[in-house]
């Protein structure tokens, strides 16, 4: 990893543990807060909808200042309002935290991958964007594990301020490590907003959405599926997430490689087909402990696969809103999110048990992997008839030359 990188993946590491230590506490905060699981599954989604409004509305404040100075205010305000998230001292309170912890997510990720991919060397842009969520899948082996394990034995709130110190020593890394980048253009929002008249980005948002969505039905209920249905104890949960964790790390390197070695829209349909087949998996053997074990790795690095295409697919289909695009794509992951933790929290609370999320998430990630194709096909009748035209202008050339 190159060092100016470094600060972008401790970010990455505060950002993954906000978001997914919810997923490994959630039965301690909904004891504490006196709340059913579904209904804490709502603070996710208050999390996720934080992303959604935060992405586009900040990097639209803030388009015209350079990218290191945009990062560092984004860290304080993520935070501060983990910090009141450690002290929210009821549901509706800590729902408006949520909200306001997702805030700075999207944008931070948006305006990293920017900066990341020009930070990388030609051709390896994804690689480079890779090693920026590679601090989400360290999040998901130490930081949400840690995180868990203190909400179970200590206090969940002790787990928002070890969240909050983070976010300050990534404020130090970006002020030490990385270099003062000048900004690229005038960013005009009503400008930036003209790249949602074409039909690719809404397409490519829409696989985010709808695609990860499967992730996050598993995900937001893991924990109960692994105390209640395979019957691990309280204790063992902290290890199993370090295994999920240790999954995400290995799919996260294999799609960076993926996507620049056979192109980020081939990569971003083959990972949704096999989250598919992974989730089903799940639902089949979550009875039995060994193979949920190794359904729990491979899910991990399968659906974290996904990070590095999607967000080289958006930044590619910006036309020179790279930032907004990129920080747009970030709020499709966290639509995923929500809609994710909703739906897959519907079959729960009609009583049909904690496997029932792995069949929602199935159909989320098979709906994202149609809409691949779809992508898929327009971009190759795009290049087809750039090649077409190509081809006559050389004919003409050569008829007029007579070369």
């Amino acid at each position: 990893m190159k060092k100016s990188l470094l600060p972008l993946a401790v970010g990455g590491f505060g950002i993954g543990m906000t978001e997914f230590v919810m997923m490994g506490v959630l039965p301690d905060i909904a004891n504490t807060l006196h709340i059913s699981i579904p209904v804490a599954g709502h603070l996710i989604s208050s999390y996720a909808l934080g992303v959604v409004l935060g992405a586009p509305l900040l990097v639209g404040i803030a388009g015209n200042y350079p990218p290191k100075k945009i990062l560092l205010g984004l860290m304080a305000l993520f935070t501060c309002f983990n910090v009141l998230s450690a002290f929210a001292p009821n549901y509706e309170i800590m729902m408006i935290t949520r909200l306001l912890s997702g805030l700075p997510h999207g944008a931070f990720f948006g305006v990293g991958a920017v900066v990341a991919s020009r930070l990388a060397g030609k051709g390896k842009e994804a690689q480079a964007i890779s090693m920026m969520f590679a601090g989400l899948t360290v999040a998901n082996i130490i930081g949400v594990p840690l995180g868990t394990y203190i909400g179970h034995t200590l206090s969940w709130r002790i787990t928002f301020v070890l969240i909050a110190a983070v976010g300050l020593i990534t404020m130090l890394a970006i002020q030490k490590m990385l270099p003062v980048m000048p900004v690229v253009g005038e960013s005009n929002l009503r400008k930036d907003l003209k790249l949602f008249t074409r039909a690719e980005p809404w397409l490519i948002l829409g696989i985010t959405a709808i695609g990860t969505g499967g992730l996050f039905a598993w995900f937001s209920y893991i924990a109960p599926l692994l105390t209640e249905v395979a019957q691990f104890s309280s204790n063992q949960l902290t290890w199993i997430l370090v295994l999920a964790g240790l999954g995400m790390a290995v799919g996260n390197l294999i799609s960076g490689r993926t996507a620049d070695l056979i192109s980020p829209i081939k990569a971003t349909a083959l990972f949704l087909l096999l989250m598919v087949v992974s989730l089903t998996g799940v639902y089949f053997v979550a009875t039995f402990k060994i193979p949920l074990l190794v359904m729990t790795f491979i899910t991990g690095a399968i659906a974290f696969s996904l990070g590095a295409p999607i967000q080289i697919l958006m930044i590619r289909a910006a036309n020179g809103s790279e930032m907004l695009a990129s920080s747009v794509s970030q709020a499709g992951f966290n639509i995923g999110n929500a809609l994710g933790a909703y739906l897959g929290g519907l079959p729960i609370a009609a009583g049909l048990g904690y496997t029932s999320p792995e069949w929602v998430g199935a159909l989320l990630a098979f709906s994202g992997f149609m809409l691949a194709v779809v992508v898929y096909f327009r971009q190759k009748n795009a290049a087809d008839t750039v090649h077409e035209e190509d081809s006559e202008e050389a004919i003409t050339y050569e008829l007029a030359t007579g070369n």
